[in-house]
């Protein structure tokens, strides 16, 4: 008997070993997180969208994973996140969920689907939990949606705030800009955050504030805050993946973000010599091929094709 080829080449034992150190034991939860503030170790998460991703941030060791309607941008190619559907955010968190078995997965609530009413609000939220399996959901915005977090949460659904530069409100907001420049905006963020920890909130996402601002609402607080463009003194840091890898197509990548790894270089020259290699036949080669067995090519050696060198006759619309 021949010995199946397998197309798959197996982890080896130090990858996994590597894997297993870093992988948290059990999964955060959004109560877990709560208790984190103002502990000494920031709160670390990083944006995913399919289950590669997923699985790779898990592994690095992060804290949670937000499937962020960013996918709008880094993912899907539009101008703002306004274009992303509920239908979308199930559809990714479901991946992310396979490849983050024992991490925090935290899903966006898209533009208008918490905006329309309580009840609305509380049947989008229940879809991400369910059909999207995300432990909790994200959705922007400061007091007029203080009721609806209040209502997520009295249904049983943890919800992280989002307030400060808020991607759904670009072209309210006249693009993507700090916020919080003046002493009037900077005590609204405040009241916000306030209402927002009142109404609920296991954490607050901070998002385009001048440094001080974001440490004022930090301290004021009884909740994690978790800084996007908002300066190092909040209580975690968020931020989105493909800015992180430098895989972003050619999107400039936003000032607040620290690019570790240049992908976008790596994967065009990848594939850059992939085409190479084919298209000079020298990819597949002898490593990448599945040789046959003896008697295969013994029966290919025997084998004629019908009607070959017998005298019938070939076959109605064989052109022959």
């Amino acid at each position: 008997m021949v010995a199946a080829q397998c197309y798959d080449t197996a982890m080896t034992d130090q990858e996994g070993a590597s894997r297993s150190q870093r992988t948290p034991a059990r999964r955060l939860t959004p109560y877990d997180v709560q208790v984190r503030k103002g502990t000494a170790e920031p709160l670390v998460l990083v944006t995913a969208y399919d289950f590669p991703t997923a699985r790779l941030a898990e592994a690095a060791g992060v804290d949670a994973i937000l499937v962020g309607d960013t996918l709008g941008h880094v993912v899907l190619g539009h101008l703002t996140t306004i274009p992303v559907t509920l239908e979308a955010m199930v559809h990714h968190l479901q991946a992310v969920r396979r490849g983050a078995r024992r991490t925090l997965v935290i899903g966006d609530m898209p533009f208008l689907t918490f905006r329309t009413g309580i009840k609305d609000a509380v049947r989008h939220a229940g879809r991400l939990m369910q059909e999207g399996n995300a432990q909790a959901v994200k959705l922007e915005g400061g007091r007029p949606v203080a009721a609806t977090i209040g209502a997520l949460v009295e249904a049983g659904i943890p919800v992280m705030g989002h307030i400060g530069l808020t991607p759904q409100s670009y072209y309210q907001l006249g693009g993507n800009r700090i916020q919080g420049r003046t002493p009037t905006a900077a005590r609204a963020l405040l009241d916000d955050a306030l209402a927002l920890e009142e109404a609920g909130c296991f954490s607050i996402v901070l998002e385009g504030l001048p440094t001080e601002v974001a440490a004022a609402i930090t301290e004021r607080v009884g909740v994690p805050t978790i800084g996007i463009a908002a300066g190092p003194d909040c209580d975690g840091q968020v931020q989105v993946l493909h800015d992180l890898l430098g895989f972003t197509a050619g999107r400039r990548t936003k000032r607040h973000a620290r690019r570790y790894v240049h992908l976008d270089a790596l994967i065009e020259q990848a594939l850059g010599a992939y085409a190479a290699d084919v298209r000079s036949r020298k990819f597949p080669g002898v490593a990448e091929s599945f040789p046959a067995d003896e008697q295969t090519l013994a029966g290919l050696a025997d084998w004629e094709a019908p009607g070959a060198d017998t005298g019938e006759a070939a076959p109605p619309g064989s052109g022959t």
